[in-house]
C-alpha cells in the first residue's frame, strides 16, 4: 500500500495542489460561504485520490457487468434527479442528503469515462462500422438527454464531447468525421427553434452580438472582460480588484474565476494557471499513453479529454468566446461536487501511473 503512494506521479500531483492552493486564495479574496465550504471539499478531494490510486483499476475492464452497473446505475441516479431532487439556481441537477448537496451530473462525467473506456478498448479497431458508431451514440445519448432536461447544457455539451473524442482518438476516419459534422450543422439549425428555450439562444445571438442586451444576457462577458483587461501585467492585488470586490463581476467563484483572479494577479497570475492545468493535462496523457492496456489508456485519455473540455468551455465563456453555459475549471473554480469527482478521475490516472511502474 504504502509502495503505491510512494509510487505516484507527484509532478501531477504538484501541478494540481497548486491549483487548488490558487483557488483557495482567490475564493479567501471573494469570501463567504465558498470558501468555508472549499476547506471541507478540498482535504477529501485529496483522500480521494490517493484512496483511488490504491485500487487496481485494470481489473475492471474484466467484468462486464460492473460497467455496465455503473452506467445504469448513473441513470438511475439521473431519473430520481429529474422527478425527485429541488429546484436549485432553476435546475434540477442536485440531489439533497441532509446538509449536502450533490450535483449528480458530475458522477455522469465518471460513469461515461469508464463505460467508454471499456467499450472502446473492445470495438476501437471496428469502430468505423456503424452499428459500433450508432451504439456508442445511443449510450451517451440517453444520460444526455436526461442532462438536457434539467436543464443542463453545459455538462450535456461534455458527455457528447467525451463520446465525439473517444472516436477521434479511435481512429475514427476522415469521411465519418465530416458526415458527422454535417449532421451537427443539420441538428443546430432544427433545434433552434424546435428545442433551445428563449435564453439559450439569446446568449448565442449575445456571443456574435457583443453589444447586445449589455444589462442582461451579455453583462456577465462584459465585466469579465472588464476585470481581464484592467488588471495588467502584475494585476490589482489581494482583495483589490474592484470587479470582484464591489459584486459586479457575477459567480466570480465559478464561471468567471480565472477573470476574477487575473483581475487581482495580473496576465503573470493568469500564465502560472494555465502553465499548471496544461502540465496537469500533459501528465494525465503521458500516464495513458504508457498504460499497459487499452482500458487504462482510454481512462486516462478521457480524463484528459473531460478537463480540456471544461477548460476551453469556462475560458471561452469568461473571454467572451463562447456561450456562458456554467462549467467549472477544473480543481480552480468552487464546487464539492466538481472536486470529488476530478478527484476520483485523478486517482485512477494515479493508480494507472502505480501500477504501470510496479509491473
Amino acid at each position: 500500500m504504502f509502495s503505491l503512494f510512494r509510487r505516484q506521479d507527484w509532478w501531477l500531483n504538484s501541478a494540481i495542489f497548486a491549483l487548488l492552493g490558487l483557488s483557495l486564495l482567490m475564493l479567501s479574496s471573494i469570501g463567504g460561504g465558498p470558501f468555508k465550504q472549499q476547506l471541507v471539499w478540498l482535504p477529501l478531494g485529496v483522500i480521494l485520490i490517493f484512496l483511488f490510486a490504491q485500487i487496481d483499476w485494470r481489473a475492471l475492464s474484466s467484468y462486464r457487468w460492473i460497467i455496465f452497473g455503473i452506467y445504469l446505475f448513473s441513470l438511475v441516479l439521473l431519473a430520481m434527479t429529474y422527478f425527485f431532487a429541488p429546484v436549485i439556481r432553476n435546475t434540477r441537477s442536485w440531489l439533497v442528503i441532509g446538509p449536502f448537496q450533490f450535483q449528480v451530473s458530475e458522477l455522469v462525467k465518471v460513469a461515461i469515462i469508464i463505460f467508454f473506456a471499456y467499450y472502446f478498448s473492445k470495438r476501437h479497431i471496428g469502430i468505423a462500422h456503424f452499428s459500433n458508431i450508432f451504439r456508442s451514440f445511443v449510450y451517451v445519448a440517453i444520460p444526455a438527454i436526461f442532462v438536457f432536461l434539467q436543464p443542463d447544457m453545459g455538462t450535456m455539451m461534455v458527455l457528447i464531447g467525451l463520446w465525439v473524442g473517444f472516436l477521434l482518438v479511435s481512429g475514427l476516419r476522415l469521411k465519418h468525421i465530416a458526415i458527422g459534422l454535417l449532421l451537427l450543422m443539420v441538428t443546430v439549425g432544427v433545434s433552434w427553434n424546435t428545442v433551445l428555450k428563449d435564453y439559450q439562444r439569446e446568449r448565442i445571438i449575445g456571443l456574435f452580438q457583443p453589444n447586445y442586451d449589455p444589462l442582461g444576457v451579455n453583462y456577465s462577458t462584459i465585466q469579465s472582460k472588464i476585470a481581464i483587461g484592467s488588471a495588467g501585467f502584475f494585476g490589482k492585488g489581494y482583495k483589490q480588484g474592484t470587479q470582484v470586490q464591489l459584486g459586479f463581476l457575477p459567480e466570480a467563484e465559478t464561471d468567471f474565476i480565472f477573470s476574477a483572479f487575473i483581475e487581482e494577479w495580473g496576465l503573470l497570475g493568469g500564465l502560472v494557471v494555465l502553465s499548471l492545468f496544461f502540465f496537469m493535462i500533459a501528465r494525465i496523457v503521458q500516464v495513458g499513453v504508457r498504460a499497459e492496456n487499452n482500458f487504462s489508456r482510454f481512462v486516462c485519455l478521457g480524463t484528459a479529454l473531460m478537463f480540456l473540455i471544461q477548460f476551453v468551455i469556462n475560458v471561452g465563456s469568461a473571454l467572451g468566446l463562447l456561450p456562458v453555459i456554467g462549467l467549472t475549471f477544473p480543481f480552480f473554480s468552487y464546487g464539492g461536487s466538481s472536486v470529488l469527482v476530478n478527484s476520483m478521475l485523478v486517482g485512477i490516472v494515479q493508480s494507472t501511473y502505480s501500477h504501470t511502474a510496479l509491473s
